[in-house]
């Protein structure tokens, strides 16, 4: 055996080993980013109205933060801190706080996998994309033994939040009892089709519950390779009027939450295209930042921050009224 073969060998065992490790303890506080008992101040910056508190839970998952191409990890070790801060400073404040008064909140950690996994699902991405959901499936569980006590559940996530939330919707909702006490489903930033599920609908109304939406957002220069891999014919609802309206007015768009902390309306108007939705008319600030960028995925829950907070205490209002005796 030549010195390179053994370091495949070596390489292979590091690998399988890394797929032995034991799931995440959500037992332990510390592997939440975000509880009830424990609000960051970017979430407490964004509550003003605690109502639908007592009624209503928000489950959250937040997108691809394991990016670096040089980084050579499957999956990330949720006690890297850089890491950790990275989930609190970016997707907790800029997207989970969206969603900060529709309900209690919850938001673990978890070892999520890297962004190649998506482009190398026969070459170890879908193993490292099934061992992150190990870890989201059994904080889910552990929610509902000791948090949820019989609350309606939002469920809201982004790209590889998204394709957890997938998975939770079939493993626990779908067809399944607990889907009465589904709110709705946000999963935007994946390409997911209409009919995913057998019994969860995709929702086309402001106002109705019990199923769930989903948006991918693009420049009006597609990458058209990506666009059709990923997206095209793709289920996807206009995250301004929550419907399949083919447009929407500037006047609509009520906040997108930019990296400066501010939140500025009627910036861009929609048009709703298969799977995916254009953006254009541009204003400041965000033609500054948007000529640079190929697509708006990173923006998908941001750019519509104060229509998704609107939307998603409406649908918590319908459900709580729908479940009130």
């Amino acid at each position: 055996m030549n010195i390179r073969q053994l370091l495949i060998i070596i390489a292979l065992l590091l690998v399988k080993q890394s797929y032995l490790q034991v799931a995440t303890n959500y037992n332990l506080n510390e592997n939440w980013a975000v509880l009830p008992t424990k609000l960051p101040q970017n979430i407490l910056n964004a509550i003003h109205d605690s109502t639908l508190f007592q009624s209503i839970d928000v489950f959250y998952v937040y997108p691809t933060l394991l990016t670096d191409p040089k980084d050579p990890r499957w999956n990330i070790n949720i006690q890297d801190s850089s890491h950790r801060k990275e989930v609190l400073d970016y997707a907790v404040k800029f997207q989970a706080s969206a969603w900060a008064e529709s309900g209690r909140m919850y938001v673990p950690y978890y070892q999520q996998a890297h962004i190649r996994s998506y482009d190398s699902l026969e070459n170890g991405g879908r193993d490292a994309l099934l061992f992150a959901y190990a870890d989201i499936k059994v904080a889910f569980e552990y929610y509902l033994k000791n948090y949820n006590q019989g609350r309606g559940i939002i469920l809201a996530g982004h790209s590889q939040g998204s394709t957890h939330i997938n998975l939770l919707l079939k493993d626990f909702f779908d067809g399944k009892a607990l889907q009465k006490q589904l709110v709705v489903a946000y999963i935007p930033g994946i390409g997911i089709p209409s009919n995913e599920f057998n019994t969860i609908p995709f929702l086309t109304n402001a106002k109705e519950i019990g199923g769930f939406v989903s948006w991918n957002t693009f420049k009006k220069k597609l990458n058209q390779e990506k666009y059709e891999k990923w997206y095209f014919g793709k289920a996807v609802v206009n995250p301004i009027t929550w419907d399949l309206s083919p447009l929407s007015k500037k006047s609509q768009q009520k906040g997108f939450y930019y990296n400066n902390g501010k939140k500025y309306k009627h910036v861009f108007q929609t048009e709703l295209i298969s799977g995916g939705l254009v953006l254009s008319k541009l204003r400041f600030p965000f033609n500054l930042a948007a000529w640079k960028m190929n697509d708006f995925h990173i923006g998908d829950v941001n750019l519509f921050w104060e229509n998704i907070r609107q939307n998603s205490k409406q649908r918590g209002q319908e459900w709580v009224l729908k479940n009130t005796p």
